[in-house]
């Protein structure tokens, strides 16, 4: 059986700055995609933390040959 999928080729990461966010980003760097834009940053009033997005595009060339298994 095949466990696999196509990986999308636009994704929106998400979360309080830090060093998990960090990783996310750097791992979906690792699986060939490439920053898109800069980050956007805001700040939480409510919860007191800093929250950060950062776009990632997966190259038109690589969209077809990388896969990843499902979460």
């Amino acid at each position: 059986m095949d466990h696999v999928r196509e990986r999308l080729r636009y994704l929106l990461l998400t979360g309080p700055d830090g060093d998990v966010l960090a990783a996310r980003v750097s791992e979906a760097l690792d699986e060939g995609y490439e920053l898109y834009g800069s980050p956007a940053i805001t700040f939480d009033v409510d919860g007191g933390s800093v929250l950060v997005a950062q776009a990632v595009v997966l190259p038109a060339y690589a969209a077809g040959r990388y896969r990843r298994p499902d979460a």
